[in-house]
């Protein structure tokens, strides 16, 4: 107590924490921590395998996942992988290998191999035999195959026959007129040489129910489009379908198709015409159904009545 007998009062203040006393702190510690673990993350993928530390770069490069294949699987971190191939495809493309090969190595068969086109479509393996201007694998004007075609084509039987897939063979001639006798001309020529082409392959043992069809279209599908006299016009085509595919269309104008069920043996019969898909039924032959008495009784039936008619 004071002297004079009063009480002293003493007023403490209390003041915050200094800047170094706040939660600052708090994220530089995280900051430690995240960087602690990120350091151990580094020194396990440093002790894994191969496969891990690639998912793992595949991942941060692909965070979404929009990369063909991902995780365990990815087998390149800097480009996508590539979907694998179908394996009728597979097969095709082995084909064309073998015989792109066998052909080369067989000396008389290799000085032609400018003359056989070998192609993979949406169709399938489309194996083209072009003729030269004398004559390649059919003597001129005949259906009567030459050595050379009796040749190819026995190779590709041996290939062919061994395969599931089913055959389409065309018959092809350029657009000079084959005769001026109106009995036999280039539809006639390019049946009979098809044909001809299918009792090959099938006497060198392609199966009797693998040609699923044999078509003749004379010059109508020229190969040279621009110049229709050329001699490559004059071909024979096999394709090799595809396994559970559509055939191919039969609507290609004047198509002559030899089915199974006619007499695809017989040379020189006339040959039936595949109807072209734009002749329709003609409209008027079908009667249209008169409206409805309910119908007439709508709205649609009020404004007609409502409307001014011609007079009868």
């Amino acid at each position: 107590m004071a002297a004079n007998g009063q009480p002293v009062i003493v007023i403490k203040k209390k003041s915050g924490h200094s800047g170094r006393h706040g939660g600052a702190w708090k994220v530089a510690y995280a900051d430690f921590v995240t960087a602690l673990m990120s350091l151990f993350i580094v020194l396990w993928l440093m002790s894994t395998s191969e496969t891990v530390r690639q998912a793992v770069a595949g991942y941060f490069n692909d965070p979404k996942g929009l990369a063909t294949l991902l995780g365990t699987t990815m087998k390149n971190t800097t480009a996508a992988v590539p979907a694998p191939m179908d394996k009728n495809k597979l097969l095709l493309k082995k084909l064309k290998e073998r015989l792109e090969k066998e052909i080369h190595e067989r000396k008389d068969l290799g000085k032609l191999s400018n003359q056989i086109e070998i192609n993979i479509t949406p169709e399938g393996l489309r194996i083209e035999l072009l003729e030269g201007r004398k004559g390649t694998f059919y003597k001129l004007g005949s259906d009567e195959l030459s050595e050379n075609g009796q040749e190819l084509l026995a190779l590709l039987a041996s290939e062919l026959k061994t395969l599931p897939n089913k055959l389409l063979i065309e018959g092809h001639t350029d657009a000079t007129p084959y005769a001026p006798s109106a009995d036999y001309g280039n539809w006639e020529l390019s049946a009979d040489r098809a044909n001809s082409a299918r009792r090959l392959l099938q006497q060198d043992g392609v199966g009797p129910n693998q040609v699923t069809q044999v078509r003749a279209y004379a010059d109508q599908l020229p190969l040279i489009k621009n110049n229709p006299f050329d001699a490559r016009n004059r071909r024979i085509t096999i394709l090799v379908k595809n396994n559970g595919s559509r055939p191919p269309p039969t609507s290609y104008p004047g198509a002559t198709v030899l089915g199974p069920t006619q007499n695809a043996g017989a040379s020189g019969s006339a040959p039936k015409t595949a109807p072209h898909p734009a002749v329709k039924p003609v409209a008027s032959a079908v009667p249209h159904p008169k409206p409805s008495p309910s119908a007439q009784s709508g709205l649609m039936g009020r404004l007609t009545r409502w409307l001014p008619g011609k007079k009868k």
